[in-house]
This record gives C-alpha cells, sequence and structure tokens, in this order.
C-alpha cells in the first residue's frame, strides 16, 4: 500500500522479473519513492538481485 505523503512524491515497490520466470524460493524485492508527475509510467531499474547474484531488471509493481 503507498504510503500518505505530501505532493506527488509516492513509495513504490520494484519485483525482480527474472527471478519470477526461474521459480526459485524467494523474492528480490526493493522499495523506492517516485515523483508521479515527472515518471507516470512504470519504473524499470536495473538492480542486484542477492539470490541470483547478477544484476537484473526490476519492474514497479502496484
Amino acid at each position: 500500500m503507498a504510503k500518505k505523503s505530501k505532493g506527488n512524491r509516492i513509495q513504490i515497490i520494484l519485483e525482480c522479473t527474472e527471478h519470477k520466470a526461474t521459480g526459485q524460493a524467494g523474492t528480490s524485492r526493493y522499495v523506492t519513492q517516485k515523483n508521479r508527475k515527472n515518471t507516470p509510467d512504470r519504473l524499470e531499474i536495473k538492480k542486484f538481485n542477492p539470490i541470483l547474484k547478477k544484476y537484473t531488471i526490476h519492474k514497479e509493481i502496484k
């Protein structure tokens, strides 16, 4: 659930896309913030996945 905040900044969750496809246990998630006005689309960022031990694409989830 998004945290109530002032202005356009909202809290989002980024989840690994490659990890889901492998079927391994656990998930790689990061919590961050974004400005809704500047980036209305869903974010896609390359982050480190400690379970797969490599950099993978993490997408914003609802």
